[in-house]
């Protein structure tokens, strides 16, 4: 199969998880009586679908929660909707009211400053705890930036530290075998005098 072909089928599947999460998120929706419209794209080779309102049913936020709890518990649902009706695990999106959108923002704006405040100081920076995907909106900053970042810590304590790049890649620092060759070139040097 060619790489146009490859690309072909993906998108095809990715249009088919965001189809099977907008009927069940519309199910949801007409279960709860709440009003919202469903958008379907497909955004960084992941489906992702958002419910958008018109700002006449302000009890769509109930939906978002308490810094997005109910967003993630809602996402993780339709995943699994998805992985129930094509037999493959999702890793598809979900927004409610912009919610998602607003918060990558915030996020993308903390990480920066966390970047300059390494570059400035030369010591890493320990984040905030985050949600995995707050985590990854700053490993991709930190990338785009030069930094490196890793995740550390366990569940609701998981937390991203941003460093320096490794400089030991950029100047290589003497091993110990370098050293004995060099004492004992100077050993041979003296002792032949």
């Amino acid at each position: 199969m060619s790489e146009a072909e490859d690309r072909t089928e993906l998108l095809k599947k990715l249009d088919e998880e965001g189809d099977i999460a907008a009927d069940y998120l519309e199910e949801l929706l007409d279960i709860a009586d709440l009003d919202g419209d469903i958008e379907i794209s497909v955004e960084a080779d992941r489906a992702s679908v958002a419910i958008v309102s018109d700002g006449t049913d302000r009890r769509l936020k109930r939906l978002v929660g308490r810094h997005g709890e109910v967003l993630e518990a809602l996402q993780e649902l339709t995943r699994l909707a998805v992985q129930s009706q094509t037999g493959e695990r999702s890793r598809l999106m979900l927004d409610i009211g912009g919610y998602r959108a607003a918060r990558k923002e915030e996020i993308a704006a903390i990480a920066r400053d966390a970047v300059a405040e390494a570059e400035s100081s030369g010591e890493p920076v320990s984040l905030e705890p985050m949600n995995p995907f707050e985590r990854k909106v700053v490993h991709d900053i930190v990338a785009a930036a030069g930094l490196s970042s890793d995740s550390e810590g366990y569940g609701p304590q998981r937390h991203v530290i941003i460093t320096l790049p490794e400089e030991s890649a950029d100047f290589p620092e003497e091993s110990a075998d370098e050293e004995v060759v060099d004492e004992t070139v100077t050993e041979s040097a003296e002792s032949s005098e």
